[in-house]
Order: structure tokens, then C-alpha cells, then sequence
């Protein structure tokens, strides 16, 4: 890919952006979000049309029109989100889209066994007669990287291909990556973890707001350099100092389980406690029943068994608004869903959840100053980069809208925070922002449970980390006794 530029109106996605894997390397795509790496791989398969530049496939140039053009080109790409039919098996799920496939019986039969044979040479082990919906996570991401095999890719794009695996399963992604590579298939490998990017790849490239920061060779490289081509400077995130010395109570779940509107059960038997200044992380592969459990917390679900006590007074059953009184501050999983309304300012919403509170409204009638006022506070103590309060929110990064969501939920002093994923989508100077904000919330003596699927978060500002597998506890880990392997058989529903 020589010189691509790609704009969105006045927004220039790639600048002039030059990027080449070879045959047989695993080359790792990296960049804060919004720098351009998804532009750019969604331009290499065929899902939007650069402004200028070239592409060339081994030595010549090429045309990308469309997905199906990316894929008679070889150009196979393995989304975060898999894209597989729960109800079809392994085999009918290749076959989809496939002319030369039909799905009478004998054909479907050979192409199973054709599946099978891809994936045992290559250490991808699928059983290709099974329903993709009974399949684990990993199982499926393995019928996702022979999919695309069995289509001829020969230029492989992986998008986070870790994000939904146990420490386990992503340990052994690669070597299966290292057998595609010896065999001549060039990888993108596109991740923010550092450690996994130096244990896989052969080269890296970074992009920063758009254009190409630097492109270097793993080995003469280290994790701090690349953070800092990243962000343009440097950035530390913050770790839990000092022996934890946990207060009263001051979020307590007893046997809580909760069935959802589909009648499947979400939650079973779960038990734990947050102290005052103590920061209690539930690890766990996610859609293991975290949100279930955080929206039972906070009152946007109701459990059908067990009992929520915020400081010691039971809230089971009772509004939100009456557990926000009680001292809950919320930081949801899904900002554009619970947590912010996109068309409306960031004054509106600053104050959404206090609105009607004598301190921003009399007698039914805002009182613009003292809103204006409280927004623009905000503004500076979170350091959020905007042009002005009056803009709508939608239109700031990521990064900035959660940091209005945290300062909103922070501004109350709340005795007790649920933060469920609150970096997740974040670059590295946002987030370290949001780790310093939940360490300063401990070190003032409130409860934080914290739900996180990073295992690099939950190490770094836990006390205490219990880990949930499929709606159940697998255990309870103190920080003393914390380690990857430990926490990742628990993530899998194993002893540790």
C-alpha cells in the first residue's frame, strides 16, 4: 500500500499512509484509536475507496473494488466480532457465499473433509461437522482463520484476535500463527498488547493521527519505545501501591442470580464484597454474565435470587435513583447506550443525572449559569479536549466523552463506583488518565469493583480480583497471589 490517503469530509482518516507485509512475516498495525489502522486494513478489503495512492499484490498493481475482489486476490481478514451462523455447522458456515459450493449432501460431506484436513495441517483444530454455536470462543476464532484460508487467503488481517481469549487460549494462537507464517501466509496482526505484539510479530508499524509514526523490527525494539511513537510522548500508566487495608462494607452481593428475558440463566450463586478503599476487579472472557451482574448492582436488571446491600442497606429491588442517593456512581460498559446522549451538549450532559436538582434548576427552570459552570469545571479537572460546552457530545473522541461520563459520575464523591470496561475503545494516554481518577476514588477511602476483561488492568489496580465463568465465581484471588496462568484457568472455568 504506497501513499493511501482516505478522507471523510474534512477528516482525513490515512495521510499519505505506506504500509507492506511480506510473505511468511507477522506484521503488527498499531495506533491509538482513531489513528487509522481500521481505515486503512478496510481499504486493503475492499469496503471503501482511497481519494489516492496505490495497492500492489505481490509485485502488481491491483484494483480492490469489493470484498469479493479483495478475496480473489487473497486478502482474508478475521474480525473481532466473529461473522459465523450459530445454527449452520462448521461446514455450511465455509460454504456460505461459495459458488462452487452447494449444500447437497456428498459435496457438503467432502468439503468437511477438505475443512478438517486444512485445519490439521496447520495445528487449527475444527471439527467441521459441529454447530459453530456450540463451539468456544477459540474454536471459533479457529473456524474463522480456516475460513479464510479455505478462500484462498494468502494475506491474513487479524483484528484483536485476542480480545475474547483466556491468557491460555491466546498463548496457543501463536504458534498457529508462527505455522501460517513458515508457510508462506503474510499477517496483520493488529492488537494493543504490547506483550503479545513483541512475543508474535517480526515488524511493526505505528500510525498516529493518521499518518505512519515509524515502522520497525520487533526484535530492535522495546514496549516503552513503541508506546511512546504512539502517543507522541511518554505515558505511564498507573499500579496499586502500598498493603490494601480494606473499611466496613460498602457493597455487598449475596447468592445473586438473575435469569434474562430469553429465559437463560445469567447469573447463579454469586457472592462478594467491595470495602471501603479497596478496589475489587471481576475478571472473566467476556459475556460470562459481567454486565448481568453490574446492571444488577446498579438497578437496570432485576435478579430473581439473592440480595444487593450498598453501606448496609438493602437495594435489591429499589430504583436507581434511590442507590445514586445511597452513594452508587455508575460508569457503564456501553457509553453511546446508557451513558450519553449523543445530539445533546456536553453541558446537558454534564448535569443529565442531576438536572432537576435545586443546584442546576428552579422551579422547573435550569439556572444556565450554575450549568455552564459546572460543565466548564469538569471540562478542566478531567482535561477533556473539546472546542466548547455548548458542543454535542457525539462529535468529541472516545476518549473525551468517557471522561465526561467519569467526571459526571465522580463529581457527586460517591462512596461506592461500578466501572464496567471503562477504557475499553481507549488510547494509552485516556486510559492511564482513567486509572489515576479510580486509583484517587480508593485512595479517599470509596469501594470500587471494577469489571475489566484487560487482564493487564485488573493486575495493575486490584486488591482483590474474583473471576466469573459462565454467570458462576471460579475463585477469589488476593493480590499476593496473583499471576497470568493462575487467573486464566479460572477464566476458563478450571481450579487454579
Amino acid at each position: 500500500m504506497r501513499n493511501i490517503r482516505v478522507a471523510f469530509g474534512p477528516v482525513v482518516a490515512n495521510d499519505d499512509v505506506s504500509f507492506a507485509v511480506e510473505p511468511g512475516e507477522i506484521h503488527a498495525l498499531l495506533g491509538e484509536n482513531g489513528a487509522g489502522k481500521t481505515t486503512l486494513m478496510r481499504a486493503l478489503a475492499g469496503l471503501l475507496q482511497p481519494q489516492a495512492g496505490s495497492i500492489e499484490i505481490g509485485g502488481q498493481p491491483v484494483t480492490i473494488d469489493g470484498p469479493l475482489e479483495a478475496r480473489r486476490l487473497g486478502i482474508g481478514m478475521v474480525h473481532q466480532h466473529f461473522m459465523l451462523v450459530p445454527t449452520l455447522t462448521v461446514a455450511e458456515n465455509i460454504a456460505l457465499g461459495l459458488k462452487e459450493v452447494r449444500t447437497w449432501f456428498p459435496r457438503l460431506d467432502q468439503l468437511a473433509n477438505e475443512i478438517d484436513a486444512l485445519g490439521a495441517r496447520y495445528g487449527l483444530a475444527v471439527d467441521a461437522r459441529a454447530l459453530a454455536g456450540e463451539l468456544s470462543v477459540a474454536s471459533q476464532q479457529r473456524v474463522e482463520i480456516v475460513k479464510a484460508l479455505y478462500r484462498g487467503a494468502k494475506i491474513l488481517v487479524l483484528d484483536e484476535p485476542t480480545a475474547v481469549l483466556t491468557p491460555q487460549e491466546a498463548a496457543a494462537l501463536f504458534p498457529v500463527l508462527r505455522s501460517l507464517a513458515a508457510a508462506g501466509t503474510a499477517i496483520v496482526f493488529i492488537s494493543h498488547k504490547l506483550n503479545e505484539v513483541m512475543a508474535v510479530t517480526d515488524r511493526i508499524t505505528v500510525l498516529r493521527r493518521g499518518k505512519v509514526a515509524g515502522s520497525l523490527r520487533t526484535a530492535e525494539t522495546e514496549p516503552r519505545e513503541i508506546a511512546r511513537m504512539m502517543v507522541g510522548g511518554e505515558v505511564t500508566l498507573p499500579q496499586l501501591e502500598g498493603i490494601p487495608v480494606a473499611g466496613r462494607p460498602l457493597l455487598e452481593v449475596d447468592r445473586l442470580g438473575l435469569t434474562d428475558a430469553r429465559g437463560v440463566r445469567r447469573l447463579e450463586g454469586v457472592s462478594l464484597a467491595v470495602g471501603a478503599g479497596e478496589i475489587v476487579a471481576v475478571a472473566g472472557v467476556d459475556g460470562n454474565g459481567q454486565q448481568e451482574l453490574a446492571e444488577a448492582i446498579v438497578g437496570l436488571q432485576r435478579p430473581d435470587t439473592g440480595r444487593v446491600l450498598i453501606d448496609g442497606i438493602e437495594m435489591t429491588h429499589r430504583p436507581v435513583a434511590e442507590r445514586i442517593a445511597a452513594g452508587l456512581a455508575h460508569i457503564p460498559e456501553d457509553r453511546h447506550r446508557t451513558a450519553i446522549f449523543e445530539k445533546l451538549s456536553v453541558t446537558d450532559n454534564a448535569v443529565a443525572e442531576e438536572a432537576g436538582r435545586p443546584r442546576f434548576a428552579r422551579w422547573g427552570l435550569r439556572r444556565q449559569g450554575e450549568t455552564r459552570a459546572f460543565a466548564a469545571q469538569l471540562v478542566a479537572d478531567y482535561d477533556v479536549r473539546l472546542g466548547s460546552v455548548e458542543q454535542a457530545i457525539g462529535s468529541l473522541s472516545g476518549g473525551n466523552q468517557q471522561k465526561v461520563v467519569l467526571g459526571r459520575a465522580l463529581s457527586r464523591d460517591p462512596r461506592l463506583v461500578v466501572a464496567v470496561q471503562p477504557t475499553r475503545g481507549l488510547d494509552i494516554g485516556a486510559t492511564a488518565f482513567l486509572q489515576s481518577q479510580l486509583l484517587q476514588r480508593r485512595a479517599a477511602g470509596a469501594a470500587v469493583l471494577l469489571i475489566s476483561t484487560e487482564l493487564d488492568e485488573v493486575l495493575a489496580l486490584a486488591d482483590r480480583i474474583v473471576v466469573l465463568f459462565k454467570g458462576q465465581l471460579t475463585g477469589v484471588v488476593a493480590r499476593a497471589d496473583f499471576s497470568v496462568e493462575k487467573l486464566g484457568l479460572l477464566m476458563a472455568g478450571r481450579t487454579a
